[in-house]
This record gives C-alpha cells, sequence and structure tokens, in this order.
C-alpha cells in the first residue's frame, strides 16, 4: 500500500480506551442483601449516565459483572453526533414526518446536555466541539444527500450541501457531494463513564463489582435481583443498561446484533490540518467513519457486519484493520496510517436505527435501555433522561419515540 501503511504490534486486540489515564472508579463486593430506591444494571457509559441523574434524588446500586467499562463502553469510538445512522428523509418515510423530526431534534439537544454535563462537572474526558461530513457513498448518492440537507434545514438544524467541486477545493476528498453539519464532538468515552460513575458515588451511589444478575422477579412494590453473589438486591425500580446482554426472564425486543472493528494511530499523525476539527463518515453499507482524538491519533472504524460473534475472531481482526486501511487510503491517499491500536466490539442495530427505551414488557418497576447503532452515547444520555422522568413520576414528551 502505498498511502495507508500497517505496523502492528501489542496493542492490537485492544481499546485505545483501556490504557487511558483516570479510570479508577470505587467498588465493592456484594457480601450481604441490599435495598435501594434503584438498581442499575450496568456500569458502562448507559449505566454512568443513568446513574449520574438519578443519585441526585434516589439512593441508587451499579451492579456490574465485570469490572466497570469493561464492556460495550472500551470498543466506542465517541463520535457524539445527533445525525442517526438513517438519514431525517429515511427516517420520515418508517417513522412518519413528524416523530422523525422529533427524534433529530432530540439527537441534537442530547448532545447538548452532554456538554453541559462535562463542563459543569469539570470532567476530563478530551471533549471537543467538531463538524460533521457526512460524505455520499453507494447508499445514499449526491442527490440523496442534497435533499437530506435541504429537510434538516426546514426542521432548523445545522447543515449543508457541499458539491463535488467544493469537497475537492476544501477537503481534498474525491466524493460527488456531502452534508456538513455544526454540533457535534467527540471524546474519551472511557474517562467519560468513569467521571461520571465518580460523581454518582459522591452523592452516595455504590458500584458493585464483580456481581451478575442472573434473573429479576418484579412484584407490585418493585424488583429482586437474584444474583451469582447468592445475596438479593431488593430495588423499587431498575434500569437495565446492559447493551444487548440481559439476565434471564427479561424480554428484549427484536434486534439484530452487529460486529464493528476500529483502529488508531500512534499519537501526532499526520493528518490534513481541516480534520482536528471534524469527524468524517460516509453514507455507504459498511460505511466507514475516522476522526482525530486530543493527542493526534487518528481513529478509523467501522466494516460492521450482522454478527454477535465476529468480533471475536482474531485473525477478522486483521482482515478488517487492513481493509479500513485500504478505503482510508483511497479517501485520503496522502496519510500514511502507523496502527498502535486494534479493537472490536457488537452492539444492537434496529430497523429505524432508534435505540428503545422503556418499560420492559411483563416486569413492574423496570425498564430497559438499548442504545441501538452508531450514535450509543446520544442515545444514553437520552435514556437517562427519560428514565429519570419517568421513575419521578413525571412525563417526557419523546419518550414514545423510543419504545419498541
Amino acid at each position: 500500500m502505498s498511502g495507508a501503511t500497517i505496523k502492528r504490534d501489542l496493542r492490537t486486540g485492544r481499546s485505545l480506551w483501556a490504557d487511558s489515564p483516570g479510570l479508577g472508579v470505587p467498588t465493592r463486593s456484594l457480601r450481604d442483601a441490599i435495598s435501594v430506591d434503584v438498581a442499575i444494571v450496568g456500569a458502562g457509559i448507559s449505566g454512568a449516565l443513568m446513574a449520574h441523574e438519578l443519585s441526585r434524588d434516589h439512593s441508587v446500586a451499579v451492579l456490574e459483572r465485570r469490572a466497570p467499562l469493561m464492556g460495550s463502553t472500551l470498543a466506542s469510538t465517541a463520535l457524539l453526533q445527533w445525525e442517526i445512522d438513517l438519514p431525517l428523509t429515511t427516517l420520515s418515510q418508517k417513522i412518519g414526518p413528524e416523530k422523525a423530526k422529533r427524534a433529530y431534534l432530540r439527537s441534537r439537544q442530547a448532545v447538548e446536555a452532554l456538554k453541559t454535563i462535562v463542563a459543569e462537572e469539570r470532567i476530563v474526558c478530551g471533549l471537543k466541539d467538531k463538524t460533521s461530513l457526512y460524505l455520499a457513498g453507494d447508499a445514499y448518492g449526491h442527490r440523496a444527500l442534497e435533499t437530506e440537507a435541504e429537510a434538516r434545514a426546514e426542521i432548523g438544524l445545522d447543515s449543508q450541501f457541499l458539491s463535488g467541486p467544493t469537497l475537492r477545493e476544501r477537503y481534498g476528498v474525491l466524493r460527488t457531494g456531502g452534508i456538513l453539519s455544526g454540533g457535534s464532538a467527540s471524546a474519551d468515552p472511557a474517562r467519560l463513564a468513569a467521571a461520571l460513575l465518580r460523581r454518582a458515588h459522591a452523592r452516595g451511589a455504590r458500584i458493585w463489582s464483580p456481581v451478575e444478575v442472573i434473573q429479576a422477579v418484579s412484584d407490585p412494590d418493585g424488583v429482586t435481583l437474584l444474583t451469582d453473589a447468592d445475596h438479593a438486591v431488593r430495588a423499587r425500580s431498575v434500569v437495565f443498561c446492559c447493551g444487548y446482554e440481559f439476565p434471564k426472564g427479561v424480554p428484549t425486543p427484536g434486534a439484530k446484533i452487529v460486529s464493528t472493528w476500529a483502529m488508531a494511530s500512534k499519537p501526532r499523525q499526520r493528518c490534513p490540518t481541516w480534520l482536528k476539527d471534524v469527524l468524517v463518515w460516509e453514507a455507504s453499507d459498511p460505511y466507514l467513519y475516522l476522526r482525530m482524538a486530543r493527542d493526534g491519533r487518528l481513529i478509523v472504524g467501522g466494516e460492521d457486519e450482522v454478527s454477535a460473534t465476529a468480533h471475536q475472531d482474531k485473525l477478522k481482526l486483521k482482515r478488517k484493520g487492513e481493509t479500513l486501511a485500504l478505503k482510508l487510503e483511497k479517501l485520503l491517499p496522502d496519510v500514511s496510517f502507523e496502527l498502535e491500536y486494534s479493537w472490536a466490539g457488537a452492539f444492537g442495530e434496529s430497523v429505524t436505527g432508534l435505540p428503545s427505551i422503556g418499560p420492559v414488557v411483563g416486569m413492574d418497576h423496570t425498564w430497559a435501555v438499548m442504545g441501538f447503532g452508531g450514535n450509543g452515547i446520544t442515545y444514553s444520555v437520552i435514556a437517562s433522561q427519560i428514565v429519570s422522568a419517568a421513575i419521578r413520576g413525571e412525563g417526557d414528551p419523546d419518550a414514545d419515540l423510543y419504545r419498541a
């Protein structure tokens, strides 16, 4: 390969975020039965945001079968976007224009809400405001993106269509068109989640790890969680924030489980200057996406495929990395990529690209959060808002958008 060179080292198969500083979270072992207002199952970014919100006025226990942060949070590449995997125009065809509009506007609000949390809590996680460049691809060409940009602008979203010549002149990218949108961001997802858990702990929440919930039983007064520690957890309300892994007896909505791959360069990667402020992704299936981290690493990901186990294949990790490198070379031929980290993970994917957030069918006092698609952190913010409102006995005007 003339452009994107691959040099491998011992960090192949290890997430970049696993080596981030500041990941310490206070945990304890479950040695007795406990009773709390709210039990949250899962100590990744979804559980962390939920604990941060609910610990304001409830006693909270967070239960994690691994160490905190060690699930899908480490697989994230933390493109904090309000753009949904399905374009506004396509989503409008699936759920109706009014609901699609609300979904896009709520995602936009969620990114701003996350920025506010990070600022108010003084969380150090490399958060940086970014614009987003959505490039025409084999799923949506330049005509579709031009229509999409117009639809977004009509509802007040900051999106502008760029023609092929404009892309070449401004970014040196050879595509037939693209959409430039403001209001996105990037961050270190592990440091963000760890800081949120520590803030919740400072308000009285407790993180129990490792402890696995093996069954949930609800009754009119609350929920009993049976654990592998032989001690039960009793809660008035329970929120499952475990991605696509749910305990026995908890029904989950249908979704495809998808494997995804990512890689990161060494620090201070030589890249076009504009890339420091822009998230790039393409309207293709599977799609490529890339961004730069605060330390100058180039993070590249994509090549998703429908499989719950493919991400565990070490040989496939190598092949996927080579494919990503070739795609990067084609898009940015002057970038010489030197690999330091490569990793893979799995996530759930829905037909609409929207998550499932709502009560568990057939179980009182129980909610489930399944953050589908490429907007996991953005959707986790929305989930913390919707579920916390419900537990407080309040409503959320957009709750109906996310019920399967």
